[in-house]
């Protein structure tokens, strides 16, 4: 049985943030590919790189709406001195177009053979008798897509680990693929052994509604993940070892009494780090099982859990769905409004609100304010472990949860 002296002990044991981060970043590598529905491939992160198969586009084309002509027949003109052309009939394909003469094309048409160079309809005027004129010159090549000018044929179009979105699914289909190579998504195992009662039922004197169900799910989903599993494994070692035992998952995340989750994953499987110089998130751990899956035993306490989540679980997440393993917010230099004030040895986490003119004012902490610290800030600094803080002034990086945040500074 653990003591109050063993835990003061693990306090000097607890592993700096970058060597966890780096644990996970030596023992987490990304799953397997799947193929999938390039509809459904939105978001997903690409396996290899996808190679063109035609040109692409596989025709030269119009880039705007106006009129195909020969760019040396238009030489001279202007508003002063209008050249006319013949409009000629398109008939929807890259015949020939006759001397002295003008396709009316849409945008994304095959230019007709023998025209260079697409007039836009801005300087056109529309004459009678099938004829218009052009009032300002063009060169050749002028408002045309040249054909193989987003891809030739055996190029490169999209490179493996991008996430992919509209541009690329777009890309993809303008290129003729019905299906694409992604990274595998991960599946989630979330297991529990501290006692919580859902939302919305009845509460026993002393108990506490369920944050960090609800707010895990959210997470891998946000991360890429999927969850496989989550439900209350007890604390018994016997019930910890089989749930870490049982297949169907690339992770797993145990919430709540690490003590005697430590015991048994130490036991059943591997346990790198016990305790992380973390705040809020000290009680977190690492390892694997005998399989080799990554297993993270979580705070269950819902601030320290979250942060646990976004430096390390998190990070596994992604870096299993092939996407970056960087906080997925967006990094922006600011400049503190009021002093940060930390302890020397710990990582420390400071909730901050954007204020004018590019400052970041601290908020009270996540250990006076819990998780609603999170929904009266913009952001978040961190506050490595050599340092004391920050003096007023200090330029530091503010990781924003919402880019509107950028606006209200």
């Amino acid at each position: 049985m653990a003591t109050a002296a063993d835990g003061l002990q693990g306090l000097a044991k607890r592993a700096r943030v970058e060597d966890a981060v780096a644990w996970i970043d030596a023992h987490v590598a990304p799953l397997a590919a799947e193929d999938v529905l390039l509809a459904h491939a939105a978001g997903r992160v690409l396996f290899q790189d996808v190679l063109a198969e035609l040109d692409l586009p596989p025709f030269d084309r119009a880039a705007v709406d106006g009129i195909a002509v020969r760019a040396d027949e238009t030489v001279g003109a202007s508003a002063y001195n209008p050249l006319l052309f013949r409009l000629a009939p398109y008939a929807g394909g890259p015949g020939d177009l006759p001397a002295g003469s003008a396709v009316r094309l849409n945008a994304g048409a095959p230019l007709p053979r023998g025209a260079d160079a697409v007039v836009p309809l801005g300087h056109v005027e529309p004459h009678e008798g099938g004829e218009c004129a052009v009032i300002e010159p063009v060169v050749a090549g002028s408002e045309v897509e040249r054909a193989g000018s987003q891809g030739a044929r055996g190029s490169t179009l999209v490179r493996s680990g991008r996430r992919l979105g509209p541009g690329d699914i777009g890309l993809l289909a303008s290129a003729g693929r019905a299906r694409v190579g992604v990274v595998r998504r991960p599946r989630v195992r979330c297991l529990s052994s501290s006692a919580a009662f859902e939302t919305g039922t009845s509460l026993p004197a002393g108990a506490a509604c369920d944050a960090i169900g609800p707010m895990l799910r959210t997470l891998i989903e946000r991360d890429g993940g999927v969850l496989a599993e989550q439900h209350d494994a007890g604390s018994k070692p016997e019930t910890l070892r089989t749930a870490m035992a049982l297949p169907g998952a690339d992770i797993l995340l145990l919430v709540g009494r690490n003590d005697d989750a430590a015991a048994t994953l130490a036991e059943a499987g591997t346990l790198a780090i016990d305790g992380v110089a973390l705040r809020p998130g000290a009680a977190t751990g690492i390892g694997r099982t005998t399989a080799g899956v990554p297993v993270l035993l979580l705070p269950d306490t819902p601030a320290a859990c979250l942060w646990a989540c976004e430096f390390l679980a998190g990070r596994a997440i992604r870096r299993l769905g092939g996407r970056s393993p960087q906080f997925p917010f967006a990094p922006r230099t600011m400049t503190v409004s009021r002093k940060i004030v930390s302890e020397i040895g710990m990582t420390e986490v400071v909730p901050v609100r954007c204020v004018n003119g590019g400052g970041a004012e601290p908020l009270p902490s996540f250990a006076a304010a819990g998780l609603r610290a999170i929904t009266e800030a913009d952001g978040f600094v961190v506050v490595p472990e050599g340092s004391e803080g920050y003096q007023r002034g200090t330029m530091v990086t503010v990781y924003l949860y919402d880019e509107r945040a950028r606006a209200q500074s």
